[in-house]
This record gives structure tokens, C-alpha cells and sequence, in this order.
């Protein structure tokens, strides 16, 4: 296999044009790989001995496309916050192409921090090291913890000094894969202009691409934004059963196929606290932990905005109905979805009408007790096998944790299913390893300063988070008390 045969099939570019600018990428001094992804890589059907090499890293940077590459800046619109911006697009990425997987499905190669594009809107269009590394960190680690992600494929150095706010920063490109690149953004982009048959022909692509079985059907637009609402309703039930946040949940960071994309301002909880906001741009909270699930049924609600011509375009009030409906369900979606996750977490297999109670019950006890949101979790199934001392001993005091312990032990004793099998399935969805902030940050640390032992340590661990494993005892616990309250940037 030659470094070119990457086997492009760019369905994006063919079926979509006017949707994007075909553009290059930047030339860099000296692209060098310095994380290269060979299990994706194989997943993808590319040669990762031909790709983690010198040509490779020249590839990723965007600094040479490979043959059948059609690389171009996607157009999209987004509120921001709140505020809504018409125009923003890659501004610093490009879509490389997109490959048919070893499992059948499509899925985009794209470069971030690949140059400046006509949607720059006066950036530099670059990255460094530090956020690309991150994103790479947590990406990988949430697939490895069951989350649809778009994942990391390479990072590379560019072998450049990019100027940020506090100076010259070492140069680097991440190159990602996902399902598709297609936002919510991308529909407000063309509504914002109007633009009724490219929405019709960008709806249509999406269904194709995502939600075949909708095909055909008179009301697959409204379906349209059902499947996706259901698909956001399952990861925002993802992101809180694992203390997630994501930081920045405009509506341009918002994908069609319900996959998490764009890791800046993100971290994981350590303490369980619903306000918890790690971006240091998010001074009112916008986008706190507790919020998330509100902030997706909201930015649903701008899809469903831009379809309304094609649900009823002979009757708008019948239209906003309908798609309010769909919209209006989110709640209850959502909620199934995270008590299924919260019951799985708990050892419990059935349903009962109280389950929901237990389990916000011990989320209260942990917001007033500042206890470990990953770790106490964890230990549970420790105490479900009879000891229970390792979870009390997570609590500043335990007086609420000892309340709610015989409801929950005796819930535990009702189900039908050995306890043997539903403790070892415990420790299958409640992580020991996750991207801990502090371990995160001294990786990053470390790296942007030429040591790079202590990322690639990291990413080692974190690929098999629910496996405990000895001589890794300092990657289960949380933040030292010197570390402090934890701000996560934007900057790219």
C-alpha cells in the first residue's frame, strides 16, 4: 500500500456543492508525528507503517494531500453563547476526505489547525501543541469509556511558533475522525440566508448519511429532528452518569449524528457540584455541568428553527406544533436514558418507581459531603459485595451517605440477578481511570516543554478505564488540595 491510498469516497464535496470552500492547507517547516493512532488507523483500512512515518506526519499537518483527497473549509453558522453568528465555518480545519471503515461506516478525516481558510475571520487558522494534545487525550478517552466521540488519529508538529496571549507556543495540527462534521450549525447557516432547497438537499444528505431507515417517509424531516434529539438525549445522559463537561455547547459544537466534537474548555468533576464550570470564558454558567441537558434541548430547538419550511410549508403554526412536540419531549427522553445509566451504575437491573429518588438521592449526598463523584461510584460495588468502608471513608462526614445506604442496600437485594454478576458488571460502567485534571494538565505541562513520557503514560491508561491495575494508583485519585480551582481556555 502506497502513503497515497487512502481510498477516499468524499460524498461531502460530490453531493454538497456550495456547502463549503475547496481549499489547502498551511505549508509547515518541519511536520513531525509525534502521536500516531495505529489501532484507528487499521480500523480505517490506512497502512499505519506506511502513515507513522515522515510522509504521514506531511499528511496530517495539510501540508500535502494525499491522492483522492478533496480538502475543504465546511460553512457554518452558530449561536455562541446565545448570540447567534451567521457566518463562522473551518477557520482553522479542513475536511480531508472520508474512508468506508473495516465495520462499513463513513467517516471523515479531518484536520484541525491546518491554516488559515476564507472563514479564518482574521485568526491564524493555527493550533499548538498543548490544546491538540488535549483533545487527543480526551477524545481517546472517552471512547474508551463508551462515549460516541470523534476520535484522534495523529497529532503533529508543524516545526513553527504560533503567538498566543502569553507568547510563542510550539505549532501542531490534530488530525480527527467522526461520523460526519454536520452541525447544527451547518442548518443555521443556510437558514439564516434563506436558502429553503439547499436545507432540503442538506437534510436529505444528513438522513443518507445518519438515519437511512427515515428514507422515503413523508415526514422525515420532523423524524429528522427526533433521531437526533434522541441521539443527544443519549450522550447528554453519557456526559452526566461520567462528570463531564464539555464547556463550550454552542450550536456549531453540536453534531447531527449525535457525537461528541471540539474538546477545549472541557474537564471531568472531581466533587460533585451541578455549578461546576471549568472555561474561563463561561462567567455566568451558561454551559455548567447541571445545565447541559437544558443548553442540548435549546440548541435543538435552533435545528428544529430551520426546518420548519420543510415539515409544513403550507402552514408554519402547524409546523412550529409539530416541531415543538419533538422538541418538547427532549426531558423525557433524556431522563430514561440517565436513570437507565444511573441503575446500571447502582448494580440494579429492573425498574422501580422509587429508582429515581435513590439515585438523586446519593447525588445530594455527595454535593453537600464533597465527595469524589468517579471514586465513590466506584467503590460501590466494594460495598455491594458487603464492605463499605472504603466508601464511607470518601465523605467528609457520612452521616448522609449512611441514610441513604440501607435504601440502597436493600433495593440491591431485590433484583432477581446474582449479586456476583451485577457487582462485576458495576465495575464495568463505573471508570477507576479517568482524564483526571491535574494529570491531564502536568501531561500537557510536560509535553509542550519536550517530555513526552508523561502524555503518552496517560493515554496508555486511559484506554482501559475500567480495568484496575496495579502501580496506577495515583491516576485513580482526584486533585491534590494545592491544585486549586481548575480554568480550562479556548485557545488554540
Amino acid at each position: 500500500m502506497s502513503i497515497a491510498s487512502f481510498q477516499f469516497d468524499n460524498s461531502y464535496a460530490r453531493d454538497l456543492e456550495g456547502f463549503y470552500v475547496p481549499w489547502k492547507g498551511a505549508e509547515v517547516p518541519a511536520p513531525r508525528m509525534i502521536r500516531f493512532n495505529r489501532e484507528l488507523a487499521s480500523e480505517l483500512g490506512l497502512d499505519p507503517d506506511a502513515l507513522d512515518s515522515e510522509a504521514g506526519a506531511a499528511i496530517f499537518a495539510g501540508h500535502v494531500a494525499p491522492e483522492g483527497a478533496t480538502p475543504l473549509a465546511m460553512a457554518y453558522a452558530g449561536h455562541q453563547f446565545g448570540g447567534f453568528s451567521p457566518q463562522l465555518g473551518d477557520g482553522r480545519a479542513l475536511l480531508l476526505g472520508e474512508v468506508i471503515d473495516s465495520h462499513g461506516r463513513r467517516r471523515d478525516i479531518h484536520l484541525k489547525g491546518s491554516g488559515r481558510t476564507p472563514f479564518s475571520r482574521g485568526g491564524d487558522g493555527k493550533a499548538v501543541l498543548g490544546p491538540v494534545l488535549r483533545e487527543y487525550i480526551i477524545g481517546e478517552a472517552m471512547h474508551a469509556l463508551g462515549v460516541p466521540t470523534t476520535r484522534a488519529l495523529a497529532a503533529v508538529a508543524t516545526g513553527e511558533m504560533v503567538m498566543r496571549q502569553d507568547g510563542p507556543e510550539p505549532g501542531a495540527v490534530l488530525a480527527r475522525v467522526a461520523a460526519s462534521h454536520l452541525r447544527v450549525g451547518t442548518f443555521q447557516y443556510f437558514a439564516a440566508r434563506g436558502e429553503t432547497d439547499r436545507l432540503r438537499q442538506l437534510a436529505d444528505y444528513a438522513i443518507a448519511r445518519h438515519y437511512p431507515e427515515l428514507e422515503g417517509r413523508a415526514d422525515r424531516y420532523l423524524a429528522l429532528i427526533a433521531a437526533v434529539r434522541d441521539r443527544q438525549a443519549a450522550l447528554m445522559a453519557r456526559w452526566m452518569n461520567l462528570g463531564f463537561v464539555h464547556g463550550v455547547m454552542n450550536t456549531d459544537n453540536m453534531t447531527i449524528s449525535g457525537e461528541t466534537i471540539d474538546y477545549g474548555p472541557c474537564a471531568f468533576i472531581d466533587g460533585y457540584d451541578p455549578a461546576t464550570v471549568f472555561s474561563s470564558i463561561d462567567s455566568q454558567g451558561r454551559y455548567a455541568y447541571g445545565n447541559q441537558p437544558k443548553i442540548a434541548q435549546w440548541n435543538l430547538a435552533r435545528l428544529a428553527e430551520t426546518l420548519l419550511d420543510l415539515i409544513n410549508p403550507d402552514d408554519s403554526e402547524d409546523a412550529v406544533r409539530q416541531a415543538s412536540e419533538v422538541i418538547n419531549g427532549f426531558p423525557a427522553v433524556y431522563e430514561r436514558a440517565w436513570l437507565a445509566g444511573m441503575r446500571a451504575k447502582l448494580g440494579l437491573d429492573r425498574e422501580e418507581d422509587d429508582d429515581m429518588q435513590l439515585a438523586t438521592g446519593l447525588l445530594a449526598v455527595l454535593e453537600t459531603r464533597s465527595a469524589d463523584f468517579t471514586r465513590v461510584f466506584r467503590s460501590l460495588s466494594t460495598a455491594a459485595a458487603g464492605d463499605v468502608s472504603d466508601t464511607r471513608a470518601l465523605f467528609d462526614s457520612a452521616t448522609g451517605f449512611d441514610v441513604w445506604l440501607p435504601l440502597w442496600q436493600a433495593r440491591f437485594v431485590r433484583e432477581f440477578a446474582p449479586a456476583e454478576d451485577r457487582i462485576a458488571a458495576m465495575d464495568r460502567v463505573n471508570p477507576i481511570y479517568i482524564p483526571r485534571n491535574h494529570m491531564v494538565e502536568a501531561a500537557l505541562q510536560s509535553a509542550t516543554q519536550g517530555d513526552l513520557k508523561p502524555f503518552e503514560r496517560l493515554v496508555e491508561v486511559l484506554a482501559d478505564p475500567f480495568t484496575e491495575r496495579a502501580g496506577l494508583e495515583m491516576f485513580a485519585l482526584g486533585a491534590p488540595s494545592d491544585f486549586g480551582p481548575y480554568t480550562t481556555y479556548c485557545g488554540t
